[in-house]
């Protein structure tokens, strides 16, 4: 290798570093390492899985996939299994490794699905930081079928610094979760010492001005005047629960109890299983379960509520019926409300199931399924 390659390959690491360094968006970032990792070893394909802890894979960068790969928006690569994610999952690659074969593009040639380019095999590097592990790193070329030792050690190294990046992006997100709760607390106090205050004595003010006059026109503003403060200080209770529901610290299924007391809702809760349940989950059950209760409340013209929680050490199953109006819904249909649709988007976002079933004169039930 010349000087001047020499120089160019290590500037380009240095772009690795800054970019890792630097970055904040875990799909960006990739695609831009991936880009200049291909670069620096002058070999031309790549891709990255991202593996939870489950064993769920998903594609979060690639680079010059080959036709057969990349048609139908990457189908190939999104859905079925293969020989490196299956040893990641097994423990069995804790290093950079040669693999013989990509299953994947086995099956292409197998079916004739495409063309390959000649990109039959590709180096695997498990993504980690310390103990922790984020996914794999695979890098190939056409007609290449074995990574030499200097090879797969540079791989090593990249895939290392990924995965020390994918640790602090992680760390940054839950700060910044951390001070969104923060500032949420916050708001909720400053509307409860300011807001909720000053629509309580107007309510006062009003009932005060009514009991004082006698002249019937004037009473019936003043009465009118504290309906409204009272329907004002329910919809800031509700809002101000939104925000910071009292009770979460005791535990979720209490905090829901209390908002549907708060709601004017009779609820009956079963809880079954013990389980430590994610913050990230926790916030997720929490406003799906007050629009739950929000939608008993508004248009079941049902007083009584059930709320099931069951936990384990593989997810928690929550599940809020009522036996109200109900109204038409099949599975095969559109989630008819932005509501419930909130409810299925919170639900998808934390690789969950969201279950709507109802019938007009038999109810509701919600049913949301969270792995962890």
């Amino acid at each position: 290798m010349s000087v001047e390659s020499r120089f160019e390959e290590i500037g380009i690491l240095k772009e690795i570093a800054e970019l890792l360094n630097e970055g904040t968006d875990t799909k960006d970032v990739l695609a831009g390492v991936l880009n200049r990792l291909l670069q620096v070893t002058g070999l031309q394909t790549g891709w990255i899985f991202l593996i939870d802890e489950s064993g769920a894979f998903q594609l979060a960068a690639d680079e010059a996939l080959p036709p057969a790969l990349a048609s139908e928006n990457k189908w190939r690569m999104c859905q079925g299994t293969c020989w490196c994610v299956n040893k990641y999952n097994n423990h069995q690659l804790n290093k950079a490794s040669n693999i013989m074969e990509c299953k994947r593009i086995e099956e292409v040639i197998e079916e004739k699905a495409g063309e390959t380019c000649g990109l039959t095999h590709h180096a695997t590097v498990p993504l980690r930081a310390g103990k922790e592990r984020f996914g794999i790193l695979n890098i190939g070329s056409p007609n290449k079928t074995h990574f030499e030792k200097n090879e797969l050690a540079l791989l090593e190294a990249v895939a290392y610094q990924i995965g020390t990046a994918l640790k602090r992006i992680k760390l940054t997100q839950r700060e910044q979760e951390t001070a969104l709760v923060a500032e949420r607390n916050r708001l909720a106090r400053d509307l409860h010492d300011s807001v909720n205050q000053l629509l309580f004595s107007l309510s006062l003010t009003a009932r005060a001005g009514m009991e004082m006059t006698k002249n019937d026109e004037i009473k019936q503003t003043f009465s009118y005047m504290q309906d409204l403060s009272q329907e004002a200080l329910g919809e800031m209770r509700a809002l101000i629960w939104q925000l910071r529901p009292l009770g979460l610290e005791n535990g979720l299924v209490s905090a829901l109890r209390s908002y549907a007391d708060m709601l004017g809702l009779s609820i009956e809760t079963k809880v079954t299983g013990a389980a430590n349940i994610p913050g990230k989950v926790e916030e997720a059950l929490w406003r799906i379960g007050q629009e739950a209760l929000g939608n008993c409340k508004k248009h079941s013209q049902a007083t009584e509520a059930f709320l099931f929680f069951h936990t384990s050490k593989d997810g928690v199953t929550m599940t809020i019926k009522d036996k109200g109006c109900g109204f038409h819904y099949e599975e095969h249909l559109d989630i008819p409300s932005l509501g419930l649709k909130n409810m299925n988007s919170r639900t998808a976002a934390l690789n969950g199931i969201f279950q709507l079933k109802s019938k007009p004169g038999s109810g509701t039930e919600i049913q949301i399924h969270i792995p962890f």
